[in-house]
């Protein structure tokens, strides 16, 4: 299914990147300085929005059809796209000042880990920036749906959650949650629709 969903991907999410993603991609990461990792980087959707401060860019995307795709859009090679997943990055500690995680933290194998990996590789203080879908908390009849609907929706779209609560997650791994917002993902399917964005700090 990997090449299917690397050949539809960016026609599947034009709809809500044009109605909001773009543009809380853009505000995320537009304060961005200094060494930057983005992992889960799927076919470069944020290509283009990182501000001039960035100095070094990394993407990692263990996926080859997506990794294709990225490499494709990058024509001026302009960042460093590396095969690499949030199982075991190669990276020294403390590596980067930022890393930005888009619509990638659903569907790793364990969120815990890949937490750990991401407070690994940055500097103390340093910034995660994450744009996620999550469990539907405030609507029970959706989070049933969602429940119903995960363990087949995990097998179909590379394992990809429907009811995790990663801000939870991402507090309880080390880190302090700066900046938290909670919008509906608009022209999104209502199941994947409620997300969560923002900005944690590693604790020193």
């Amino acid at each position: 299914m990997s090449w299917l969903m690397a050949a539809v991907y960016d026609r599947f999410m034009r709809g809500s990147e044009e109605a909001c993603l773009s543009k809380w991609r853009a505000e995320l990461l537009r304060d961005l300085a200094g060494e930057v990792l983005e992992v889960g980087a799927g076919t470069g959707s944020t290509l283009g929005l990182y501000p001039q401060a960035v100095t070094r860019l990394v993407m990692a995307e263990p996926d080859p059809n997506m990794r294709a795709k990225l490499l494709a859009k990058d024509r001026l090679s302009i960042v460093e796209v590396v095969d690499a997943s949030l199982d075991g990055l190669p990276f020294k500690d403390q590596s980067f000042d930022a890393v930005v995680c888009s619509l990638v933290l659903c569907s790793v194998r364990e969120q815990k880990a890949a937490l750990a990996e991401v407070a690994r590789v940055l500097r103390p203080g340093g910034r995660l920036v994450f744009l996620e879908h999550v469990a539907a908390d405030g609507k029970p009849a959706r989070l049933k749906w969602q429940r119903r609907i995960e363990p087949v929706w995990k097998r179909m779209m590379g394992n990809c959650h429907l009811t995790r609560r990663t801000e939870a997650a991402i507090a309880a791994a080390g880190f302090d949650l700066e900046r938290v917002e909670r919008e509906s993902i608009r022209k999104a399917l209502p199941i994947v629709r409620p997300s969560i964005r923002g900005v944690a700090r590693k604790r020193r």
